[in-house]
């Protein structure tokens, strides 16, 4: 094998090791919280559009604000994810996993929602390392009972579900 090809080999090695380092980092931050600009601009490029069962954002400046207000339905999470598979090409990626998301309902009640499905995302390089320009959570199935959602959230879930709801 050739100095050349060697070369080849360790940065696609090196892109993949940055790429799932990435995802793994960004699926357990929701359990740690702090959803602030710092947080945003760890995981995110600047004109990000998050697809997330409580609906749609555009913009890393309106990420975290978003993901608060989805946390904020629950006293406690465990995002899981496996099955990552990663497909490199150049500056561009993109990354299918499946996820197993357990959220203890923030209502005092004790309930377990239990969610699953498949994250699609397309991290890209930028002069700070990858960070994720699209990414969409796709739920599956759900078990136990949903939050209940404050009214200002039921346009962007009916408009996906087609009612109310929040699976």
């Amino acid at each position: 094998m050739d100095t050349e090809e060697l070369r080849r080999q360790a940065r696609a090695l090196t892109d993949r090791a940055g790429i799932t380092d990435l995802m793994d980092r960004c699926l357990l931050s929701p359990d740690e919280g702090g959803f602030d600009e710092e947080w945003a601009r760890a995981f995110h490029t600047e004109d990000v559009t998050a697809e997330m069962p409580i609906g749609t954002v555009h913009g890393r400046a309106a990420l975290p604000a978003h993901v608060r207000r989805g946390t904020a339905l629950f006293d406690r999470t465990v995002h899981l994810g496996t099955d990552t598979v990663v497909e490199v090409d150049g500056d561009r990626a993109t990354v299918r996993g499946a996820q197993l998301n357990t959220h203890v309902l923030a209502d005092g009640s004790g309930g377990v929602f239990l969610s699953a499905g498949h994250a699609d995302t397309a991290p890209v390089r930028t002069a700070d390392g990858r960070r994720i320009s699209a990414s969409a959570l796709r739920v599956v199935w759900t078990q136990g009972p949903p939050p209940r959602l404050p009214d200002d959230f039921a346009p962007a879930l009916a408009a996906r579900h087609g009612a109310g709801g929040a699976g």
